[in-house]
């Protein structure tokens, strides 16, 4: 099957496909705070999964490949969630900036990303999706390897 692309595959298979290939290449450069930071003020625990750095690497990858250049802001909005305010109503909260900086500048140290000059924000580099379009053909063809095994 040819001309497999990220949007033809599920997000979460996607996602967790990337996550593990980001892990093992082992050239993703993780910040000494990954355990301990929260990440966003609505939450009360940092994350459970060791591995969330990767994954959100590749949530970050996979958002900025579906859309034509993406910043900082737009990056918080889309990883916020609703604040518990008690008995007050809850409301959307941003996610941490800093942490959404960090993980687009690892992947701009690894050749995925790259800053828009024009417009601002980041796009996705030529390697970085023949990188992420190599990953989803081999997502697709682990589901149709699992589909077949039934």
């Amino acid at each position: 099957m040819g001309g497999v692309t990220v949007r033809d595959v599920d997000a979460a298979k996607f996602i967790n496909a990337y996550a593990d290939f980001l892990k093992r290449q082992g050239r993703l450069p993780i910040p000494p705070w990954v355990d301990t930071v929260k990440t966003s003020h609505a939450k009360e625990l940092p994350p459970q999964n060791p591995d969330w750095y990767y994954v959100r690497a590749a949530a970050v990858a996979r958002h900025i490949y579906l859309r034509k250049t993406v910043g900082v802001g737009r990056m918080r909005k889309a990883h916020g969630g609703t604040k518990n305010r008690g008995s007050a109503p809850s409301h959307h909260v941003d996610a941490s900036g800093s942490v959404d900086r960090k993980v687009m500048q690892s992947l701009e140290k690894i050749g995925v990303l790259e800053q828009d000059e024009d417009k601002g924000g980041r796009r996705i580099t030529d390697q970085g999706q023949r990188d992420l379009d190599r990953i989803a053909q081999t997502t697709v063809e682990a589901e149709e390897e699992d589909e077949d095994d039934e």
